[in-house]
Order: C-alpha cells, then structure tokens, then sequence
C-alpha cells in the first residue's frame, strides 16, 4: 500500500514524514548520510580519493603534467577539474559529451577552487615563464544517488592531499627539465573548502545532504562551502525557492559544523596511512 501511495503521491508521501521531523530513509532532517573516504585507490594516478556518501560514490583522480605558463601569468600553474556523470551511475544519464549536470558541476568545481584558494597557483610554478605544473583532476560519478557537490569536493580535497609530485629543476646550459622521481614532495593545501548541500521543500524546509529522490521533489537546492577558518567560499544556489537571510545564516551555521566532521574524518585517514 505504502509503495503505491509513494508511486502515486510521491510528494505528499514525503510530506507525511517531514510532518514528523524525519526522512522515508530513516534520517532527521538535519542528518547527513554515512561518510567514507578511501585514499590512494588509483596507483597510476598521482594522487586520488574515493568517497562515499551513503549510495552516491565518486572518486578522484589527479594527473600532474609539466607545460609552459600562460603568458599573462608566467608565474602561476593550472588546475584543470572536470566531473563525468556517465551512464553507469544512474539511469538519468546518457553516454556522450557531458550533459548539462555535469557542466554545472564541474564549473562549481572549478569556482570552489578559485574561490576557497585551496591551492596557490603560484606554488606550481616551476621556473618563472618557463615551466610549471598542471593538474588534471577527474571526478568520475561510479553511483548516483543525489548530492553529487558535496561528494565531489570532498573527494578533490582528499585527492588533493594525497598527490605526491617529484622534484623539477630546469637546467640552465640545456633549458631542458630534469626530473627526480626519487624525491617527491607534497602539495602544499592552503584551504580545506568543503561543501554542505541543502534541499528546499515547499519553499520553507530545509534538508541536508538530499538523495536523488528528495532533489526530484524539492522546490530547490543550494549548496554552501566553507574553509576551517569558518570563511564563506561560495554560495550556489541554481535558481528554484528563494531563501531567506535567517535560512541561509541557519545554512551557514550547519555547514561550518559539517566542515570539522570532514576535516576530522579526512585527517583521520590520512594520518592512518604509513608514508612510504
């Protein structure tokens, strides 16, 4: 009966348990699903994190490769990030070029990165105008289930703090690159930005860190990232429910308490991994 009523009604069968403070899931309003993080799963990668949040599973991997600096900032490096939604994460999308979700993620990738300043560009420079480090960072969606933000900057974080990259010197005489694999050193992570999804219901209520579902049906979303000194990064909100300034003040607060639960998280599993 209950999974007719859901098939039929599938908004109002949510309400019925929103009136009671709770999620056909089991989970309050305010709690967020069961987070995992899993570093160094790709040996070919430099550096690379698996994270899992609840069902919805994405994993990183960032690929450093040597290039001449732009001209207009011959001392700075780049970061290249780019999220894949492919069609085995989830029946919504279809193999090809990315689709519109995947745009919108990997541009929000790409602002969380400028914005939080997790990395300064300039520590990638190698030799002034000559040589410096780019990083390639693929987030690829394996499972699907709703949030893909707040697992997709996670999973940059933790790969992020994994990558090891050899040391570099340009000779002199020759202008040629000399690479030693033997020493390796690793990124220096400024900032610690870490997103903190919100779904909007009925343009009044706020959930945190919906499924695919709860998106499906909410009035709107928005997604809020925040740094370990509790500075606002970005606010990103793609259009649906206005919100309040005392709901996104509640938003913020939530989402700097979220940010010491990962970085605790993060910093625990780092520090459980031997260095080599």
């Amino acid at each position: 009966m209950a999974t007719a009523f859901k098939t039929v009604e599938p908004l109002e069968y949510y309400r019925r348990f929103l009136k009671e403070n709770c999620r056909p899931d089991g989970r309050e309003l305010g709690e967020f699903r069961a987070t995992t993080v899993n570093i160094g799963s790709i040996t070919t990668a430099d550096g690379s994190a698996l994270v899992k949040l609840g069902n919805t599973t994405v994993i990183c991997g960032v690929k450093a490769e040597l290039a001449a600096p732009a001209v207009d900032s011959a001392n700075k490096g780049y970061i290249v990030p780019n999220v894949e939604l492919p069609s085995l994460c989830s029946t919504r999308f279809r193999s090809g070029p990315p689709g519109e979700e995947a745009q919108a993620a990997s541009q929000f990738i790409a602002d969380v990165i400028e914005n939080s300043q997790i990395i300064a560009k300039e520590d990638l420079c190698i030799a002034n105008g000559k040589l410096a480090w780019v990083l390639y960072c693929d987030i690829i969606c394996l499972d699907y289930d709703g949030n893909i933000l707040d697992a997709s900057t996670f999973a940059l974080l933790a790969a992020l703090k994994n990558v090891q990259l050899p040391s570099v010197t340009v000779n002199e005489e020759t202008g040629l690159s000399e690479v030693n694999l033997k020493q390796k050193n690793p990124l220096v992570i400024r900032k610690h930005p870490v997103a903190t999804s919100f779904a909007i219901f009925d343009d009044t209520l706020l959930i945190v860190d919906p499924t695919a579902e709860e998106e499906d049906l909410a009035t709107g979303t928005v997604t809020v990232v925040t740094d370990e000194d509790d500075r606002l990064c970005s606010v990103h909100k793609p259009g649906g429910s206005p919100l309040t300034g005392a709901k996104l003040q509640d938003c913020i607060s939530r989402a700097i308490t979220r940010h010491k639960e990962v970085k605790k998280l993060i910093d625990k599993v780092i520090k459980s991994i031997k260095p080599k």
